[in-house]
């Protein structure tokens, strides 16, 4: 390991620091247990105006054998996330010194962790070639009872984001709330109905035993049990609704990604290919260290298994960029007339810079166009 790599990756490393915050609120209780999202909201938004951006891009042929401790993070994070689950579970339902909403709180911290840091490293690791990370990223997102993301994630957004058919693309002028109760709804049946596609072009049945829904079940099912083992029926309520907690901490980053940006329909059920231009980016510096640089989407999207650490940050005009990063965006997004204010115009200005040609946008703000074939 190159000395050089030390200083570059121990900033991403602060995520371990929301564990002792996380010990603390359980142990003390009362204001304690709002140390959690303070810090992961608060902090990195104050920490993101001190360090400012961070738009140098790293060599994108750097070794993997140059990444290992940046690596190490998201392979450390499962068994760390995992046991602080479990010491929860199994404490805070027979503590005397904490009342329900404090419990409740405490859980809700918990559901910031597995969803801004649990779910941000499952979408790093299932994105990889390694059968050992893609197993890591599978029990992170069975914490949260939301398996069925790697399907819809892997099969059909990377594939179809920025027209009707992906579901998490967020619509021009749909507020959050709406957005949360489409993909709820949508995205489980479009994971499974990608999965059996995919069986079906190798000639094998939806219900063969490599449908990895199959996985998915049996993963999310051991979760429950250890919950209900560990934490009684009080146990089990706290760990759904983390994982609720999780989710949603999940799909307000997925709503600020695309919102409103849409790839050009050519006719005859297709659309130009996706490009940098279809994803919003943010260069913060603290809030992609704490999200292990998930704000470079744009390039996430352009070579989807490219570590972290080399993700490279595409500027305006090739790519459009957030006013904040995710900590403040999402809590925008938790507004809609304040999201539709911040963001909106800036929609506008994309469409006039990228489409000047399309004065109609009735079908493309609705979905209305073809599904993709």
């Amino acid at each position: 390991m190159k000395a050089a790599a030390l200083p570059s990756a121990l900033p991403f490393f602060f995520s371990l620091g929301l564990i002792p915050l996380a010990l603390v609120g359980m142990t003390q209780g009362g204001w304690t247990v709002l140390l959690l999202p303070l810090a992961s909201w608060g902090l990195f938004s104050l920490l993101d105006a001190v360090t400012g951006l961070n738009e140098a891009n790293p060599d994108p042929d750097t070794a993997d054998s140059a990444l290992r401790l940046h690596r190490l993070v998201t392979l450390v994070w499962f068994p760390i996330q995992f046991a602080l689950l479990c010491l929860m579970l199994w404490y805070v339902p027979r503590a005397d010194h904490l009342e329900a909403l404090e419990k409740i709180g405490i859980f809700f911290g918990m559901g910031i962790i597995s969803g801004t840091i649990g779910i941000t490293y499952a979408h790093e690791l299932m994105h990889q070639k390694s059968r050992g990370e893609r197993w890591l990223g599978d029990l992170l997102l069975a914490s949260v009872l939301y398996s069925h993301f790697r399907s819809e994630h892997l099969r059909v957004h990377h594939t179809w984001v920025g027209t009707p058919r992906d579901p998490v693309t967020a619509r021009y002028n749909e507020g959050f709330p709406r957005y949360f109760l489409r993909v709820l709804i949508s995205c489980p049946g479009s994971a499974w109905r990608a999965e059996a596609q995919m069986l079906a072009r190798r000639n094998l049945p939806w219900h063969h035993t490599s449908n990895p829904f199959w996985r998915y079940f049996a993963l999310q099912g051991v979760m429950l049990v250890v919950a209900l083992v560990l934490g009684g029926w009080e146990g089990l309520a706290l760990f759904t609704y983390q994982a609720c907690i999780a989710i949603w901490q999940l799909e307000l980053v997925n709503y600020v990604e695309h919102y409103g940006l849409t790839r050009r329909y050519i006719g005859a059920g297709k659309y130009e290919r996706a490009l940098p231009r279809h994803s919003w980016n943010a260069s913060h510096r603290a809030s992609n260290w704490l999200l292990i640089n998930l704000q470079r989407h744009s390039d996430h999207h352009v070579k989807p298994d490219r570590r972290f650490p080399l993700l490279q940050t595409h500027p305006e005009p090739h790519a459009p960029q957030l006013p904040y990063g995710y900590p403040v965006m999402t809590a925008a997004a938790m507004v809609p007339p304040l999201w539709r204010m911040m963001m909106n115009p800036r929609v506008k200005r994309w469409r006039k810079r990228h489409y000047p040609d399309i004065t109609n946008w009735h079908d493309y703000n609705k979905a209305l166009n073809p599904v993709a074939l």
